[in-house]
């Protein structure tokens, strides 16, 4: 990741940025305001990676369900995609899920998402089942995917060595 990012909670200055880099990144964007309340939870994990100007290039949200940490959305701009972002975002984001109890995590992805799916396997992430017709716009399944342990040791080196 460029050295010039930033990964750092996501504010309520970000929520235009963020909702545009959704609108922008999927077929189904969440609504605006859904960024706006997972904000105001005590069981969400919201980051962004903004640059040196603040533009928010990447984000994600993940939720605290007991002691599983499911990664709800995961967005990098297109024009910033293979740089890294998106690694330095998800190992930050299970950090700080493993800081709050979470030993394992979980997340839904397009079947054919196949440079996300590749993402979340570098990260240990292996299918355990299938969401049929999840995406509503085209009835496209989703696999279910899982990382059965959270490894904080493997993660604060990750992010060291990558993401500061």
């Amino acid at each position: 990741m460029d050295k010039s990012l930033t990964i750092r909670p996501m504010r309520q200055e970000d929520l235009e940025s963020v909702g545009d880099l959704d609108a922008l990144s999927f077929a189904e964007p969440w609504p605006k305001h859904s960024f706006a309340y997972e904000l105001t939870t005590n069981y969400s994990i919201c980051l962004v990676a903004a640059d040196t100007n603040n533009q928010v290039l990447g984000a994600i949200v993940v939720w605290i369900i007991v002691d599983e940490a499911h990664s709800a959305t995961i967005a990098v701009h297109p024009d910033h995609l293979h740089k890294g972002i998106g690694s330095c975002l998800l190992a930050q984001a299970l950090l700080f899920s493993a800081e709050r109890g979470a030993v394992s995590s979980m997340l839904e992805v397009r079947r054919h998402n196949l440079a996300a799916i590749g993402l979340y396997q570098r990260f240990g992430y292996h299918r355990v089942g299938i969401r049929k017709n999840y995406y509503k716009n085209d009835n496209e399944d989703a696999l279910l995917l899982n990382l059965d342990q959270i490894d904080i040791l493997e993660l604060r080196n990750f992010v060291t060595s990558n993401c500061v």
